[in-house]
């Protein structure tokens, strides 16, 4: 019977852990081809005594009885070799070898066991073991440096051994080189026997699994494949890699590959775009990490939407986001090759305004919102890329522009100026220019939106709660849809709590809109994420995904710079009182301490008012705790302090830091 050790390959790829025993009387523990040769070992393929060297050369007897064992040949007695002694193991294992017409001697009647075998006279014997299997085999064109060395005799060997992805070759600087006339090693034997197996059995008729029989293995090893880019097509190689490695090495040695990919996904790329996956994801966003582990999940981004792209191992794809690198699966991400890509993100000078194009991959669709004035320094008509809404890179150019919008870096407990009186005249003008715009949606919006009169109930707030009375109207307008949403109307919730991306029908119900405001304020704000002691702190501003609400409030990337564009539209409106009212900074301390916020500029034991946890502030310490600088005194101890907005609830209002801890915000 013909049989390979299919099965067993498959049980070494899920558990590979389980062969990494010492090898008897030596050791391949770190040897470049150590989980192979720790295979065969194990199966007794390879046999080890106290001279073991898998970097010695592997004779045409040694490499005779390796097939003969990896694939159980049946006995044979059908060849002789007159140089071989008869009745012993290698003997046995050779004639058993020939007889399934692997191999054959020389003209003379001998076989020499003792001879070094070649690179070319293995991948010969390979070829005829896969004619054996009765295993389909095609042929590609390969071009070696030294191909010309190749006998004619193993060209068609050697091109199918390649196609199959059990040649790859030696990378070198100046090319790759197959060395055909090279003596192989033992660890060669192990590589290029492991490799036939792995590709036997993805050439193997699949056998259905039986929907009867629970015990019925499903068999779906790893197929990694490199692939070029033309024409707007990915084109895989012929070859085909059981590990990522394998097929990494081919990638890094050749310009003209692109990509890696496993399966039919793109894992790795040499340039391109990463866009939150929705495609093979169960869940409807995409978990960003802090580690290669993937176990201490940072922040969130909805899915299609667009990351800078770094690089990526076998188990995780590396992205920068919001001035921080993370990590995220791979299936929760989708890789757009630059020769591929349809869209993305994009900001654009109008009239003087911010404007930002996002884009969505998983949907294919754009949509734009206003930021707010554009920073010193950008045209009219010129585009920008960001991945962080504050460092702007000018298209075409190398030029950067770090910029805050300033609602989207101002501290919630900054109160607004602006009087209930005020804040209900903008929820007008917004509402009948809503209705003018003639969607049925905003039909009647004047009369039934739930914001309707609210300002004197977000006064009352802001002065309770020391929340500012603007950010929660421009965070309702924004979740409520300008409080027409069906959750709204419908809930009175014009806060999408409770509301998911994967559930938006769902949602609490409340008794009018001024319990959902109150729900909004001392549930989440004001107990998880502006205060600095909460489970989501990261900063009492509207931020981004690297510093404030939006880190773990939302998982739009851009849900703060939305919210601030509210507030910016709404103070535009009513005069311009608020904007850059106030000296913001951030925090750039690193330590692993956190920084003390103090009742008085000095240090004592009795003083301190609160602690901001330790936090990554992200490229050039951009994204640090955000404050409101208030003063600026020169203490007893020789350090100016500055006098700050405390985040914490009252009964403290201010609070003092040192001054060489802050960032001052131009």
């Amino acid at each position: 019977m013909k049989k390979i050790t299919a099965f067993a390959l498959v049980m070494l790829l899920m558990f590979t852990s389980l062969f990494q025993n010492q090898v008897e009387a030596s050791s391949v523990s770190g040897h470049q081809m150590e989980t192979e040769l720790n295979y065969w070992i194990q199966k007794n393929v390879i046999r080890t005594d106290s001279k073991f060297n898998p970097n010695k050369a592997v004779t045409r007897g040694e490499f005779a009885s390796y097939l003969a064992r990896a694939l159980e040949l049946p006995t044979s007695t059908k060849y002789t070799f007159k140089d071989l002694k008869a009745g012993s193991g290698l003997t046995i294992e050779i004639q058993n070898a020939a007889g399934a017409g692997l191999l054959s001697g020389y003209p003379d009647g001998t076989f020499r066991p003792n001879e070094k075998i070649t690179r070319q006279h293995m991948a010969g014997m390979i070829y005829k073991a896969f004619r054996y299997m009765d295993l389909p085999i095609e042929k590609t064109n390969f071009k070696f440096k030294d191909t010309n060395k190749i006998s004619p005799n193993f060209r068609d060997a050697v091109s199918a051994a390649v196609f199959l992805g059990i040649i790859r070759g030696d990378h070198q600087k100046t090319g790759v080189y197959f060395k055909p006339q090279d003596n192989a090693t033992i660890a060669h034997a192990a590589a290029f026997l492991f490799r036939m197996t792995a590709a036997a059995e993805k050439l193997k008729p699949s056998v259905p699994t039986d929907p009867t029989n629970p015990e019925t293995p499903e068999v779906d090893p790893e197929i990694y494949k490199v692939s070029t880019i033309s024409n707007g097509l990915v084109n895989p190689t012929p070859a085909i890699y059981t590990t990522y490695e394998d097929a990494l090495a081919v990638y890094n040695a050749s310009s003209s590959i692109k990509v890696i990919q496993k399966g039919s996904d793109i894992i790795k790329m040499k340039a391109g775009r990463a866009f939150g996956s929705g495609v093979n994801n169960p869940k409807n966003y995409t978990s960003l990490y802090s580690d290669k582990a993937l176990r201490n999940e940072v922040t969130y981004i909805s899915r299609g939407r667009e990351m800078k792209y770094i690089g990526s191992g076998s188990d995780y794809v590396i992205v920068e986001f919001a001035g921080s690198t993370f990590y995220a699966r791979h299936n929760e991400v989708d890789l757009v090759p630059t020769e591929l890509v349809t869209g993305h993100d994009i900001y654009e000078v109008i009239n003087g305004v911010l404007t930002h194009s996002t884009y969505d991959n998983f949907n294919k669709t754009a949509w734009a919102y206003n930021v707010g004035p554009a920073a010193p320094g950008m045209s009219n008509g010129k585009r920008y890329t960001s991945f962080d809404g504050v460092h702007f890179t000018e298209v075409g150019t190398k030029n950067t522009i770090k910029y805050y919008p300033y609602f989207q870096f101002q501290s919630v407990r900054q109160p607004t100026s602006y009087t209930a009186a005020e804040l209900d005249s903008y929820i007008d003008w917004a509402l009948r220019d809503r209705e003018s715009t003639g969607h049925a949606r905003y039909q009647d919006a004047t009369v039934k939106s739930k914001l309707i009169g609210l300002g004197e109930y977000l006064k009352s707030v802001e002065e309770t709660y020391r929340v500012n009375a603007m950010f929660i109207l421009a965070t309702a307008i924004h979740e409520s849809d300008y409080g027409i949403s069906a959750n709204a109307l419908t809930k009175n919730n014009i806060f999408g709590i409770k509301v998911f991306d994967s559930s938006p029908e769902m949602g609490e119900v409340y008794a009018t809109p001024e319990n959902s405001v109150n729900a909004f304020i001392q549930r989440y704000i004001n107990l998880n994420y502006a205060n600095p002691l909460g489970a989501h702190a990261n900063g009492a501003v509207p931020g981004n995904k690297a510093v404030g609400i939006n880190v773990r409030y939302a998982s739009d990337p851009n849900w703060g710079s939305k919210i601030a564009g509210h507030m910016w539209k709404m103070d535009t409106f009513l005069g311009g009182r608020d904007y850059k009212q106030a000296q913001l900074g951030t925090i750039n301390y690193t330590g692993p301490e956190g920084v003390n916020v103090r009742t008085s500029p000095e240090v004592r034991s009795d003083n301190k008012l609160f602690t901001y946890k330790p936090k990554n502030p992200g490229y050039n310490a951009a994204f640090g705790y955000p404050v409101v600088i208030v003063e600026e005194v020169a203490g007893s101890d020789g350090y100016v302090w500055y006098k700050v907005l405390a985040d914490i609830n009252p009964p403290s209002d201010y609070g003092w830091i040192r001054s060489d801890l802050v960032n001052k915000i131009d």
